[in-house]
């Protein structure tokens, strides 16, 4: 690599770091015109474009990416966010889980303990742009804290909530349905699993999670008053 190169590699590695993300593509998108294969080039520029919401194109850079380097377990975790914003939940999962188990195999991984305490982290985050009207901001740190800890079924009640105020009923019937998988007695999660199939005009779906969820919590005003509701519907 000339020295050129090198300077040009170093501009766009700088900018990103700082966040301007305008200057550091400009550099970046030339090392690609030199066809200079640099995953990390790949793996930038798809973040990038993420966060202008061009999620196809976000989605071309990180497989570029994982193509240059297969083992790159943040491209992977990119990779599967996109997926998760394009509504391929199944590629989504397996891109997931193929790097999570990678990072299991590797040096220095994160035990759970640390994983939840980041996802943890990057829900308070996500809480924070909410409180600032910032959704989609947002719904970006809750994917990744999910990513992290698929299991957490709080977290994941919280990011369908965020789906079905933005309209995506399905992304949240699928994200609290993953939650019961997680905590089948989770009770706001049937609750919120109700009220969406209920949007959906599922009304008998909707009425099963409202009587799993007093199955599980007798007496809970939520779903006593949400069945109260649908009676007065039909």
């Amino acid at each position: 690599m000339d020295d050129r190169t090198k300077q040009i590699l170093a501009l766009g590695r700088e900018h990103y770091e700082k966040r301007e993300f305008d200057k550091a593509e400009h550099y970046l998108r030339q090392m690609v015109d030199r066809n200079l294969k640099f995953a990390d080039v790949y793996n930038m520029l798809g973040v990038i474009s993420h966060d202008r919401g061009e999620f196809e194109d976000a989605q071309k850079f990180f497989e570029n990416a994982l193509a240059i380097n297969p083992n790159y377990t943040e491209a992977a975790l990119n990779l599967s966010v996109t997926y998760n914003d394009l509504g391929r939940y199944d590629e989504a999962k397996r891109i997931y889980q193929a790097a999570i188990a990678h990072g299991e195999e590797a040096p220095g991984q994160l035990d759970p303990f640390v994983k939840g305490k980041i996802a943890n982290l990057h829900a308070e985050v996500g809480q924070a742009y909410v409180d600032a009207g910032l959704v989609s901001e947002a719904m970006h740190e809750l994917r990744k804290a999910v990513l992290l800890c698929p299991h957490f079924a709080d977290l994941r009640l919280k990011l369908a909530n965020l789906y079905r105020q933005q309209g995506d009923l399905d992304a949240a019937r699928y994200e609290l349905k993953e939650a019961i998988v997680q905590k089948p007695a989770y009770v706001p999660a049937h609750v919120a699993l109700g009220v969406v199939q209920l949007a959906l005009g599922d009304h008998d779906a909707a009425r099963k999670e409202w009587h799993e969820a007093l199955k599980h919590d007798p007496g809970n005003k939520a779903a006593e008053m949400y069945l109260r509701m649908a009676d007065t519907i039909d």
